[in-house]
């Protein structure tokens, strides 16, 4: 018989790229890890892992087996919900994660929302970066996370997760007030491509989006400078130092004179909501994303 919490020690490594990774997100040591996974490999009579470089890969017989695992695990999750038999109302605690943005935009309205409603509900808010998210879905430490799609997100068929789209948040050119473009209507970003301009940091999950709205434009813009913050961003604009796109989520301080010009084509990024599978099961997960529902489609105006 398959010891499943072997099991799981292989699925953080496929999880988090690495026995080293896997060990320190589990609180084991690496050595203790690699033992896990090779008594589950002498248990089941194949190899798991496969020297690559300085580090190890999933051989095909465990990819096929974490198949297996992930839905263990979902049935695992529902039996659980069906074995504490939370009918009814929402009730207990649910823990939620996203990034500034969206913790601001949704998740705090989401908290009050639910309150109002399910007193016997407690909402716990962490704010956690995409990656973050998935790492607290993964372990079992978040219910639910809004989190913004990236190039490095699982993809949308991967069963350990849920992922369903929730809105799209357009990027508008932000120039100073007096700007030649500002006060404008739909603008072709093409006609920024010789201004100098301010970008996030390369580390951001928004730059790929920047850098693509550009192309999509004609032009790679002249970055000379980057933030990480979008009201670091604002006030550099605001100083005259660039232009930039900034999502129109993004609250900038209202005294800032700046100018926000809607662009053509669209440029947006995606919001999802993401929970382990089959966790809409839960009464609470399930009222909390049909609340979200509801913030997402007045959220955008």
């Amino acid at each position: 018989m398959i010891d499943l919490r072997r099991l799981h020690v292989l699925r953080a490594v496929a999880h988090y790229g690495s026995v080293t990774a896997a060990a320190r997100a589990l609180h084991f040591t690496p050595s203790a890890a690699s033992q896990q996974i090779r008594q589950l490999a002498r248990e089941l009579g194949v190899d798991l892992l496969e020297p690559q470089g300085r580090g190890v890969r999933l051989t095909p017989a465990a990819e096929s087996l974490l198949a297996h695992a992930d839905a263990i695990q979902a049935r695992w999750d529902r039996a659980e919900i069906d074995l504490r038999a939370e009918r009814g109302a929402p009730s207990g605690v649910l823990r939620v994660t996203g990034f500034p943005v969206a913790v601001a935009v949704l998740l705090a309205p989401l908290a009050v929302r639910l309150g109002e409603r399910h007193p016997r509900l407690a909402v716990r808010i962490t704010e956690a970066g995409v990656p973050e998210s998935f790492d607290r879905l993964f372990e079992g430490e978040t219910d639910l996370a809004v989190v913004e799609v990236t190039p490095h997100n699982p993809p949308m068929s991967d069963a350990r997760f849920d992922q369903r789209p929730l809105l799209d948040d357009p990027y508008d050119l932000v120039v100073p007030e007096g700007h030649r473009l500002a006060g404008r209507g739909p603008t072709d970003l093409a006609e920024a491509a010789r201004e100098q301009w301010i970008a996030p940091l390369p580390r951001s999950p928004c730059r790929p989006h920047v850098m693509s709205a550009c192309g999509a434009a004609g032009f790679t813009p002249d970055v000379v400078h980057h933030a990480l913050d979008w009201n670091v961003t604002a006030h550099l604009v605001a100083a005259g130092l660039g232009v930039a796109l900034v999502p129109r989520l993004a609250r900038l301080n209202p005294e800032l004179p700046l100018s926000r010009v809607p662009c053509t084509g669209n440029p947006h990024r995606k919001f999802v909501t993401c929970t382990r599978r089959g966790a809409d099961a839960r009464p609470a997960v399930a009222a909390a994303l049909a609340e979200l529902s509801e913030l997402a489609s007045s959220a955008v105006t």
